[in-house]
């Protein structure tokens, strides 16, 4: 029987694609992750998995090019006792609050409201969340674990979901307190107006940005404070997968070049802010251009093939300059998966585009913070706790090169963050 040409052709084309199928399994399928960059988000949630794993081994034995990184140092141990158990008896009061501004903010809220609520025994209701525009609210589980957020303050103090309705018919009394609330403050405005009304809603204001650690006062409070900043809060699962997503893909960009990345919070917006353009103490900047935060990390020993994220959403023209200096800069249009774009990146979403970049700029190899402010102070806190201390204050080098480590956060070169009265 005569054997058709064609036949053994295309059988031999089988089999060399089949052989070059398993020779590409073989080899390290994210070979193209920079150029396939818009496909990577469409892939199957497994494959992210096999991502952390492989980047957890790969890791261990790679070798990063030369440059100013630093290897993660272990993670602190807490340092304070769990609050004692408080006896269940019938509630004396309530106390609701809203969570404003975005992670940062919310954290910081947190805290003060479940020291208040410890030191005077109350029933704290679950916040709503408030947006940056009259009307927008969110419930606490849309951005959040509530679940793990109550199992955190079991016995510590008591938690609802809701007012009760016999309460929800009165008005609460409206109590200012200023962030990081002291003792003194609670037992002299907060107390008095408390044991009167026994219905409060806390409004929180930051005078000023104080993440520094004070003297101990009074144990119990201050280790309900450590709990509630550092244990307690954690995005909902939904969110915290997307953000792991981002920051997987970073990792996989970075490890094509041998090196890692570095998350920098720089949004255009702030930077056209009044408050941006002026000088701190010592003739000091207080926010940097993406020209600057580009010179600088030139100069300091990061080669142009260091991976860049900002938190900027949408790219923006004033950030060509630092494009040219380090072309894998990425935004968080760039980097998130194509298939959540529209339930993250929208106007009525400004939260959760917050809360990704928290979560990135947490994890990430290296942190800048080229704003300063409550973002870099809530942030270093999360950092120094998980053991990346690598955070890097900006500053302007005038000469052609400087030691990375001149630059170094004074949170952690001179451990004065209040992180380090929670852990040791």
């Amino acid at each position: 029987m005569a054997v058709d040409p064609r036949q053994v052709l295309a059988a031999f084309l089988t089999i060399s694609m089949f052989a070059m199928l398993g020779n590409m399994i073989k080899k390290d399928h994210f070979d193209n992750a920079e150029v396939g960059l818009l496909t990577l988000s469409s892939e199957p949630d497994n494959t992210y998995s096999v991502m952390r794993v492989e980047d957890s081994e790969e890791r261990k034995g790679s070798k990063v090019k030369e440059g100013p990184w630093s290897e993660y140092g272990q993670g602190l141990k807490t340092c304070w006792n769990k609050p004692a158990i408080m006896e269940a008896e019938q509630p004396k009061g309530y106390i609701t609050f809203s969570l404003t501004g975005g992670p940062e903010y919310h954290v910081s809220q947190l805290t003060d409201a479940v020291v208040i609520a410890r030191y005077l025994g109350a029933t704290l209701v679950l916040p709503d969340i408030r947006g940056s525009e009259l009307g927008q609210k969110k419930n606490f589980e849309d951005m959040y674990d509530s679940d793990k957020f109550m199992r955190s303050m079991d016995g510590v103090i008591k938690i609802v979901k809701e007012v009760p309705a016999e309460v929800a018919t009165e008005k609460p009394a409206v109590v200012r307190v200023p962030n990081r609330v002291s003792e003194d403050f609670i037992m002299a405005n907060v107390e008095p107006i408390f044991r009167t009304k026994n219905y409060l809603r806390l409004a929180t204001f930051f005078p000023s940005i104080n993440m520094k650690v004070r003297e101990k006062r009074n144990d119990d409070l201050d280790s309900t404070a450590c709990l509630a900043m550092f244990s307690s809060l954690e995005l909902k699962p939904e969110i915290y997968e997307v953000a792991e997503r981002m920051v997987e893909r970073l990792k996989t960009i970075s490890r094509k070049s041998d090196s890692h990345f570095i998350a920098v919070d720089l949004r255009v917006d702030i930077l056209e802010k009044k408050s941006c353009k002026e000088s701190r103490d010592r003739g000091r900047k207080s926010c940097y251009s993406a020209q600057e935060i580009g010179d600088f990390l030139r100069k300091i020993g990061f080669n142009g093939d260091t991976t860049i994220y900002l938190t900027q959403t949408w790219w923006h023209e004033s950030l060509n300059s630092l494009k040219e200096i380090f072309p894998k800069t990425y935004t968080k249009d760039d980097i998130i998966p194509a298939d959540k774009k529209g339930a993250f990146l929208r106007s009525q979403s400004s939260e959760l585009e917050k809360a990704l970049d928290f979560h990135i700029c947490s994890h990430s190899d290296v942190f800048v913070p080229a704003i300063s402010g409550l973002f870099y102070g809530n942030v270093a806190g999360k950092r120094i706790a998980s053991g990346r201390t690598q955070i890097l204050v900006p500053s302007q080098v005038r000469a052609s090169s400087a030691p990375a480590s001149n630059f170094i956060s004074a949170y952690v070169t001179k451990k004065n963050h209040l992180a380090y009265s929670c852990y040791c």
